[in-house]
């Protein structure tokens, strides 16, 4: 079963809330989800999710969900995809793709949790 899954990472690559959807391509709103960010703010480091599916692309909800994430903590964050394809990071406006040498060890554990398979070569 493939799901799309998501991680809060904070200091030292914690990850401190996980949130799931029944669903590959879409990960409908939690006020769990909302109040544990709002909760850790000060730790965030990082605000990831998968797209079991694809593509590795933020998505136009992904767009302004981050948005307005940013403007509700009145603070820059750093954005993650992981796809069966690899991983690309956002911060400060700024989208890198990052090698699956480069990636943090809880990649492979959101890729588990979302039933990908990284696509080797393409990485």
């Amino acid at each position: 079963m493939t799901q799309e899954v998501f991680f809060l990472i904070g200091r030292g690559g914690a990850v401190l809330f996980s949130d799931a959807s029944d669903s590959p391509s879409a990960l409908p709103d939690s006020r769990r989800r909302w109040e544990s960010i709002w909760n850790h703010r000060a730790e965030i480091e990082e605000l990831a999710h998968s797209h079991p599916h694809g593509p590795l692309a933020f998505s136009a909800e992904d767009e302004t969900t981050m948005k307005a994430l940013e403007s509700a903590l009145g603070q820059g964050l750093r954005f993650s995809v992981i796809s069966p394809a690899g991983m690309i990071r956002r911060e400060g406006g700024n989208t890198e793709h990052v090698t699956h040498d480069e990636e943090p060890w809880w990649t492979a554990l959101l890729r588990l949790a979302s039933g990908i398979t990284l696509k080797r070569g393409e990485e």
